[in-house]
């Protein structure tokens, strides 16, 4: 009796066992590729086409060939091959998401007939809410002006703004501001809606070069009080990674990377010098971090996707949704020694900024959120790398400059 129990057992095992295998659990991505596949074949019927996938959320990217053999395999199910390389017709299917839900979104185009179907995908990973290195961001107000402003750069007596139409020069005369000199920009077309600069101030501070759209202005220190400006048309690529200056040199202008920029908008093309070996999508901010295995670049694309550019690979950054079009890296000797510290997400009269840690291909928050008087309309680090600063819109329609540092906790 004992022996028959115990065959009885193992052959329940066995049938359960095979059960498993016939009926695996389902992955994340088989119901939506099942229920989008349905709804494409239901729109273009039996038949060829060509199928496309764009990736702008957070699914990794290691993960889009297995979306795209399920959405095949679904696909040709309903009678639909992905193959035909010749076809007329094309899928092209584009995989988003906002802070609440993922989104897929098909185009199922025929001839000059373009149909739409969506399907919702499981939630992205929720924000991480432990912290990682543990420290506490703080601000100083530098500067306020009702002017507009899009960068500035501070020296021991001498702070350069750049507005829209000038350089102003400015020297420290007890607890103000007073100006020195303004130099006018002389824009060879109109600007865009958000318009962009950026300074890039040499390691002993006697010279500056200034980036606006389709200009670039030259300042240099002659004595006390006194600098000289001088702007002219230019469509030079723009120094974005000058926030590795101090941390790597000390003694003579550093290497930098620059990026071109689309003047007729707010954004980098993405195409950069030195390259990366890899082809960027344009992207609004860019910092360069150190990694184990070498130097990456962090850019954050124009559709929202954050991305880590390294050893000739593009691979999306996770936790990220809460982030805005602005961050900026900042070496605060906490954890791993570099952090990012990224603008809130979204249009908002009170923004915020906070650091995250990013020890491989997801950020995690580092500090709590610091709250701006407004919203934040540019962020760079300083020269020192040690600080940023961060050009604030407030409600009442001025702009300051504050200055960001962190302390460990």
């Amino acid at each position: 009796m004992k022996s028959m129990r115990t065959i009885a057992m193992v052959v329940v095992g066995l049938i359960g066992l095979s059960s498993l295998a016939q009926n695996p659990t389902p992955k994340p991505w088989d119901q939506p590729a099942a229920s989008l596949a349905e709804d494409i074949a239901a729109l273009l019927g039996p038949g060829q086409a060509r199928l496309t996938i764009r990736n702008y959320s957070t699914v990794p990217t290691d993960e889009i060939p297995q979306i795209r053999r399920l959405l095949e395999q679904d696909l040709k199910a309903h009678g639909v091959l992905a193959s035909g390389a010749e076809s007329a017709n094309i899928i092209r299917i584009t995989l988003s998401e906002d802070t609440r839900e993922r989104l897929w979104v098909a185009e199922v185009i025929e001839g000059n007939e373009t149909r739409v179907v969506m399907e919702h995908a499981a939630p992205g990973k929720a924000q991480q809410t432990q912290t990682g290195s543990g420290l506490t961001l703080r601000k100083q107000t530098v500067f306020s002006t009702g002017s507009i402003v899009l960068a500035a750069w501070e020296t021991a007596n001498t702070l350069a703004i750049i507005e829209p139409e000038e350089v102003v020069m400015y020297a420290h005369a007890a607890d103000s501001w007073q100006v020195l000199k303004k130099t006018g920009i002389g824009h060879a077309s109109s600007l865009a809606r958000d318009p962009r600069a950026v300074i890039a101030p040499s390691v002993d501070a006697s010279t500056f070069e200034a980036f606006v759209a389709g200009t670039r202005c030259s300042g240099s220190y002659q004595s006390p009080g006194q600098w000289t400006v001088r702007c002219h048309g230019s469509d030079d690529p723009w120094p974005i990674s000058q926030e590795t200056v101090a941390q790597t040199s000390a003694a003579s202008n550093p290497p930098s990377l620059k990026a071109f920029y689309n003047p007729a908008r707010n954004y980098f093309t993405g195409v950069i010098a030195p390259s990366f070996a890899v082809d960027l999508p344009p992207f609004y901010s860019a910092a360069m971090i150190p990694r184990a295995d070498g130097t990456a670049l962090l850019i954050n694309g124009i559709e929202g996707k954050v991305q880590l550019v390294a050893n000739g690979a593009l691979k999306t950054v996770s936790g990220t949704r809460d982030w805005g079009s602005d961050f900026a890296s900042l070496n605060t000797g906490c954890g791993a020694g570099t952090q990012i510290v990224a603008s809130g997400s979204g249009e908002a009269t009170a923004d915020s900024l906070r650091a995250y840690d990013l020890p491989a291909l997801e950020a995690i928050p580092a500090s709590a959120p610091l709250a701006m008087d407004g919203t934040v309309t540019a962020l760079w680090t300083a020269p020192d790398a040690k600080s940023l600063f961060a050009v604030i819109r407030t409600a009442a329609d001025r702009y300051e400059v504050d200055r960001v540092t962190a302390s460990c906790n």
